[in-house]
């Protein structure tokens, strides 16, 4: 992956290496490409309204929209000025995430982390507008701008009293989601099931794969899952969020996660993989930076 995935890295490049029985259909569309052609290629895709999109660069969930019709496409198309991908809108229920980590020339890996999320969302009181429950609650107070832009047609209305309204469907822990430890969850049968998603890539050592699945046990049985993405050594165990774990645990884990790193790496250069120069991986950092500022100035003019 471009940068081992640490930054910059393209989901166009990351999608080749999962296997397609396992990962939902996606379409990769550039900016000055012609509308009439991205409705032919949905088309041909089979994809349907609604869908979703987002940046082939992206983080933090930024410019994650699910698209209900043409003319939001259009909005996004003309709103973007880089690449970015269309999406099949992935319905299974239950979203986890999972860490792998697996040393060069071996055939099994391990599970460093398993985790379920559960989507940001508000419950209803009978009384209370969803602006008001928006400000009151834990985690949405702190995106509380974000949220009114977005829900800025609904704010007005009274939630039913124990309705759950979910303010997005994203997994990301800075849009709010809770993430929810599994460690306990962790056995061979699941081991197995990843090491035959990990080993169609050949080359995915260390990373974090998030899936969509019915339930767990299906999941271990590798049936009724969709693999969202595959994330390289930018990414957290994101066990560590977990409210459970003490600070200390948390960077432990840290920790031993940069000595799993540090020691593929050590391999990889041994075989000839030479590593990225200092100053270069500076600039690709910056580049990264300055992109991800860029999403998040047309996140908040992005109306969808």
């Amino acid at each position: 992956m471009y940068f081992s995935g640490f930054e910059g890295e393209t989901k166009e490049e990351m999608s080749q290496y999962l296997p397609p029985a396992y990962s939902p259909v996606s379409l990769f569309i550039k900016p000055n490409e012609d509308l009439n052609c991205v409705l032919k290629k949905i088309q041909k895709a089979g994809l349907q309204f609604p869908f979703a999109a987002k940046p082939d660069v992206g983080t933090k969930g930024l410019l994650f929209r699910k698209i209900e019709n043409e003319a939001q496409l259009i909005e996004y198309h003309n709103l973007l000025p880089f690449n970015y991908v269309i999406q099949e809108l992935v319905s299974l229920p239950i979203e986890m995430s999972i860490f792998y980590v697996r040393y060069p020339g071996k055939k099994k890996g391990i599970i460093t982390g398993l985790i379920s999320k559960e989507y940001l969302c508000v419950k209803g009181d009978g009384k209370s507008s969803l602006k008001k429950l928006i400000e009151q609650h834990p985690k949405a107070f702190m995106i509380a701008n974000e949220q009114k832009n977005k829900q800025a047609t609904k704010l007005k209305d009274i939630i039913a009293v124990n309705k759950v309204y979910y303010l997005n469907e994203l997994g990301n822990h800075n849009r709010g989601a809770r993430f929810i430890n599994l460690q306990h969850e962790i056995d061979e049968q699941l081991l197995d099931t990843i090491n035959k998603i990990n080993l169609y890539s050949k080359q995915y050592y260390y990373g974090r794969y998030d899936i969509k699945t019915t339930s767990l046990e299906d999941l271990k049985a590798c049936k009724n899952i969709s693999i969202l993405e595959f994330n390289g050594v930018g990414s957290e165990p994101n066990h560590i969020y977990d409210i459970g774990l003490s600070y200390k645990q948390a960077i432990k884990i840290i920790a031993q996660h940069w000595k799993y790193m540090y020691e593929i790496g050590r391999i990889n250069y041994k075989k000839g993989i030479s590593y990225i120069p200092f100053l270069k991986g500076m600039q690709m950092v910056k580049a990264s930076k300055k992109n991800t500022k860029l999403m998040q100035q047309l996140d908040l003019q992005c109306n969808l």
